[in-house]
């Protein structure tokens, strides 16, 4: 058999992330667990490096639309899948949620998440600035659990190069995270970014200069991320990001199941049952139609050609089409597809990633649409002013001297770690949630959203009705839907 470039190495190892990043990408991280349960203990049969299962927008999804406890999802999954372990996204001092916490929360976040079951954690930051990630990494190494250091990938140009996001800069970012102690590295390309020749060259040079092994993460959207894995495979990555083929493509990931054919007979090739995985990827069929409200079918093709125009991840694409719905300014969309990169560049050129992609593309819109920096949100303010940590280059002069008058803080930006300027915050929450949250977890949903996490506390305790639309779906009545919708359209037939 013609082996190509795969003459030699190890099986390819495959973290899986259909029920966290998957439908996270694909149906706004809707899916429950009680759909998940089905497949557990099959999933735990295929021999993955790990099962991405919570992190991201889980906790914050899980706990606001569906009405369960993001904690139990843990516990009720490690009920069932006994052997593969469990990773996560953490997304370092902001842990799962949209602003830097302090200290006292992140350690007991850590903590719980290692009660819990997470045994992987994956700890970005939107800046790569990895001062952010000092309070977690204590925890997680104290804890006996994996720290997989990730480099969220960005590009200055079109391709990898130029004068902040080349090869240079993410070889030092990645001895950076050797350095502290990673037992992995991970790059991750949340905006399906990289071209396949920059991931051969990237990973080539990274098993040169570091020892740690290198996993790769890239999003479909731009329709490479397939060959990106394959050409990184051949450049020696250790583990891959897959989904199964329901949950994968579009803004999601390659599927696993035909990169596990193109590997086939060479040295490289996972050994995986494929007809298990396609057997799994039925009961993902089965249960979709529940989540249809929430997939993006305004399109036929299945990736974002934009992107790679653009380089505005998808996620951030359709937020800004909604404000500017909102202010009755869509056809000024070209204008802000040109601004996104003039406003990144004030801003210090922060990858594109949460919550840093949604804090330049407000801003940009808001620039189009008042003129530039007339008016300028609080997170830009606090971004500016160094709460978010230090930007990959120096934010414009005048830009900060503008963003900066005025602001509660002060004008004078600081250096320091972002969470030092912190002050403790669980004693203030647990006094105010006192009677309501009965233990750490339900101080933890407190503490990372006030609001709505309060609600949830009423909810699952029964101090409030829950309201009709966290409450699921089921299939049969989506086949009423089906029905009634049939139905419609039979009338509308006769009435032409």
């Amino acid at each position: 058999m013609q082996e190509g470039l795969l003459k030699e190495g190890t099986p390819v190892k495959i973290q899986d992330l259909t029920l966290r990043d998957g439908h996270q990408s694909l149906f706004a991280t809707r899916m429950r667990t009680e759909d998940m349960i089905p497949i557990a203990e099959r999933m735990d049969e295929v021999g993955f490096w790990a099962m991405e299962v919570w992190g991201g927008a889980t906790f914050d999804t899980m706990h606001r639309f569906l009405a369960e406890d993001p904690f139990e999802r843990v516990r009720t999954l490690k009920r069932y899948i006994k052997k593969t372990p469990f990773s996560m996204l953490l997304r370092g001092q902001i842990l799962v949620g949209y602003r830097n916490y302090a200290d006292d929360v992140a350690r007991l976040f850590v903590d719980k998440s290692c009660e819990v079951g997470i045994d992987v954690f994956r700890v970005f930051d939107a800046l790569n600035d990895f001062r952010n990630f000092e309070t977690v990494v204590e925890r997680i190494k104290a804890n006996g659990k994996h720290f997989q250091g990730a480099i969220c990938y960005s590009l200055t140009e079109r391709r990898m190069g130029g004068e902040v996001f080349n090869l240079e800069y993410y070889v030092s970012k990645a001895k950076e995270l050797e350095a502290m102690g990673a037992d992995t590295l991970c790059i991750k390309d949340m905006a399906g970014l990289m071209s396949p020749y920059d991931a051969y060259i990237l990973v080539s040079e990274l098993k040169r200069q570091i020892k740690i092994p290198v996993h790769l993460h890239s999003h479909y959207t731009s329709g490479m991320a397939s060959m990106v894995m394959l050409k990184a495979v051949e450049a020696g990555v250790d583990i891959i990001d897959t989904c199964l083929a329901p949950f994968a493509l579009r803004t999601s990931h390659p599927a696993i199941e035909p990169i596990l054919v193109a590997l086939s007979g060479t040295p490289r090739a996972p050994q995986m049952d494929l007809k298990l995985l396609i057997e799994i990827g039925e009961h993902l069929e089965k249960i979709a139609p529940k989540y249809r409200d929430f997939m993006g079918q305004h399109t036929m093709s299945v990736i974002d050609t934009g992107v790679l125009v653009h380089q505005v991840p998808g996620g951030m694409i359709s937020n800004l089409v909604n404000q500017l719905k909102q202010a009755n300014a869509l056809h000024r969309i070209n204008e802000v597809y040109q601004e996104v990169p003039k406003t990144r560049k004030d801003l210090g050129m922060p990858p594109l990633v949460t919550p840093t992609s949604q804090i330049v593309g407000v801003q940009a819109v808001l620039n189009v649409l008042f003129g530039r920096y007339k008016m300028v949100t609080n997170e830009v303010k606090d971004l500016v002013y160094g709460l978010y940590g230090k930007t990959p280059i120096p934010i414009d002069p005048e830009v900060q001297q503008k963003v900066l008058k005025g602001y509660k803080r002060g004008e004078t930006p600081i250096t320091g770690r972002a969470a030092d300027y912190l002050e403790p915050e669980l004693d203030k929450v647990r006094e105010k949630v006192k009677g309501l949250a009965k233990d750490d977890y339900d101080l933890l949903i407190c503490s990372l959203y006030p609001t709505t996490g309060e609600r949830f506390l009423k909810w699952k305790y029964g101090l409030e009705p829950m309201p009709d639309e966290v409450k699921p779906k089921t299939l049969e009545e989506i086949q009423q839907e089906d029905k009634v919708l049939q139905e419609v359209k039979k009338t509308f037939r006769k009435l032409a």
